[in-house]
Order: C-alpha cells, then sequence, then structure tokens
C-alpha cells in the first residue's frame, strides 16, 4: 500500500469510509470493488487502493485458499528469541551472580567458552532485561556479603 493513501469512501445503500490503516477491510473492499465492477480493469482497481495488479492478484489468491483473516498483516522478523533461549538466558544470569563486577564482554566470552553461540548485546539485553546492570545492583551484593 502507498504511504499516503486517503480514505476512500464507497457509496450505494449506505455509505462508507475505508481507511488505509485498516488493512484487513482495505484490502477486502479493493477484491469486493472488483467483484461488483465491471467498467473498470483490475489494474486501475488496485492502483486506486495504491497496490500492483500482480499484487491484487495474490490478494484474491490468498482470501479464496484461507479466507478473510489470511488479509490482515503480520509482524515481519522472528516470532522468538532464537540466541536468547532460557537455558542461556539462566547462564548469563548465573555468570553475573557469581561474578558482579564481570563487564558483558567477559560474559559473552565465558558463555561461548561453555559453547553458547551468544554475542555481547545479547548479554547486555538479558542483564538489562533482569535490571542487574553494575550500578546499582553491585552495591546490594557488597552489602548483603557485609552484612549475613
Amino acid at each position: 500500500m502507498k504511504k499516503h493513501q486517503s480514505p476512500i469512501q464507497l457509496k450505494g445503500a449506505i455509505e462508507l469510509t475505508i481507511s488505509p490503516k485498516d488493512s484487513l477491510l482495505w484490502k477486502l473492499a479493493m477484491i469486493l470493488e472488483a467483484a461488483h465492477n465491471s467498467d473498470q480493469n483490475i489494474e486501475q482497481i488496485a492502483g486506486k487502493y495504491g497496490y500492483s495488479r500482480e499484487y491484487f492478484y495474490q490478494i484474491k489468491d490468498k482470501l479464496t485458499r484461507q479466507g478473510s483473516q489470511s488479509l490482515a498483516d503480520r509482524p515481519t522478523g522472528p516470532k522468538t528469541n532464537y540466541k536468547r533461549t532460557p537455558e542461556v538466558t539462566k547462564q548469563v544470569i548465573l555468570h553475573r551472580f557469581l561474578d558482579p563486577e564481570a563487564p558483558c564482554e567477559v560474559i559473552a566470552q565465558k558463555m561461548r567458552q561453555a559453547g553458547y553461540s551468544v554475542s555481547q548485546r545479547s548479554v547486555e539485553r538479558i542483564i538489562g532485561e533482569f535490571d542487574l546492570q553494575k550500578k546499582g545492583y553491585i552495591k546490594q551484593i557488597r552489602r548483603s556479603r557485609n552484612n549475613p
């Protein structure tokens, strides 16, 4: 869809304004317009909605095969943290507790030596996620060690 597409008004027995922000309804409106309009060709209708003729047919096939819910936009990217698995997270936290003064770079290096494929940035994210950064955390550890 084009970035600056403006809403479209459909008029019949009722009047309906469809926003391009609602991608499912936007695509469905285009398909329905093509089904009810024999005056324009597919390329013109698809262009009105900001799509190419080829993409129109992809949407139509998807609708035919999988139904209207398949027209909704899906988030891109990985679905899970495949590098920061629960086991890697446990090990990073363990290393932080065993040596609170160790920098993330050293923890990442120890993890790699132990056979885990993890970057320094992933270690930083895990430590940040659990609020185990050095500043306040190390003071707490020192206090708890000095006051048994």
